[in-house]
């Protein structure tokens, strides 16, 4: 029986069988949901995207999502094909399509495009970009704030941004994928990923914080994706007073960490009860951790 837990598990639902994407200004039934083989996605994972939540007929920090998938697109030369508003508009679209009102997940994606030859030459994508949104009735399962994430430190690092940026959200994940693989042979559920100086980074998913002393620690942030569910934990640890760093620290210090959590936009905040076979603190989940999923969440109700 597989006992891996998942910061992304969610209870099977059958309406998912039964929805409507968005693919290129079209919103089509699942089955009809296609792009080309010769799309830069498929071919070369030349692509980026975002996960939303909606929460209540509310998509929380939408604007930020927005914000940071143009920020990509100016980075990659990817062509959005449309603005702001009207890339907004095609999610909601989406959504009322499906009447959606409450625990969904949202993948929006963005690819180069169509090619005309199945070569890597940006040029070639002479049909402007792909852009697919998929919306799912996803429910977090709160029994991983019980059951805790074990993570397996593992030999693949998020590099530096001269080969490709940590900090982009980008459909070319297989340096995460290998990664997540090698942790789950070693029988943890995801992986604790350095960065390329051996300090404690991200995992394969999602962004890392360690409690020590009753302060906050998470990476420097110049090697992962800087989520923006890890910049609102930040921002609330100190509306909260509770001290946070962004800094620098070794596996020695998470290892003997109180608590340690994981955050990202599905999960929001999901405890972390084991690494390398070590338990951390008492191996439930903390304080500390309660005190930010609590304030988390009267944030994202302020948020509607």
């Amino acid at each position: 029986m597989d006992t891996h837990v998942s910061t992304h598990d969610a209870a099977a639902d059958a309406r998912n069988d039964h929805i409507l994407i968005y693919v290129d200004g079209r919103i089509v039934p699942r089955d009809q949901a296609v792009v080309s083989v010769y799309d830069s996605g498929f071919l070369l994972g030349d692509g980026i995207w975002e996960g939303l939540r909606l929460y209540d007929g509310h998509i929380p920090f939408l604007d930020d999502h927005i914000d940071r998938l143009f920020e990509a697109s100016l980075y990659t030369e990817i062509d959005i094909g449309m603005d702001r508003a009207a890339l907004k508009q095609a999610v909601w679209d989406t959504l009322n399509a499906n009447d959606m009102r409450d625990d969904v997940h949202i993948r929006l994606m963005v690819t180069r495009g169509r090619k005309a030859k199945p070569f890597q030459h940006p040029h070639l994508s002479l049909f402007g970009s792909t852009i697919v949104i998929i919306a799912e009735h996803s429910k977090p399962d709160d029994g991983v704030v019980t059951r805790g994430i074990r993570l397996h430190t593992v030999p693949h690092h998020r590099g530096l941004p001269l080969t490709q940026d940590a900090k982009l959200n980008s459909h070319s994940k297989l340096n995460c994928i290998i990664a997540l693989n090698h942790a789950v042979r070693a029988g943890a559920d995801e992986a604790l990923m350095l960065d390329p100086h051996g300090f404690v980074n991200t995992t394969n998913a999602c962004n890392f914080f360690i409690v020590r002393k009753g302060a906050v620690w998470t990476s420097s942030g110049d090697y992962c994706m800087n989520g923006i569910t890890r910049q609102k934990v930040i921002d609330l640890c100190r509306s909260e007073g509770i001290p946070v760093f962004e800094r620098n620290f070794s596996l020695l210090d998470a290892y003997g960490a109180e608590e340690a959590f994981l955050t990202g936009t599905f999960g929001a905040q999901t405890p972390v009860f084991e690494i390398d076979g070590r338990t951390i603190g008492d191996g439930i989940a903390g304080p500390v951790f309660t005190r930010l999923r609590a304030a988390y969440k009267r944030l994202i109700e302020a948020e509607r």
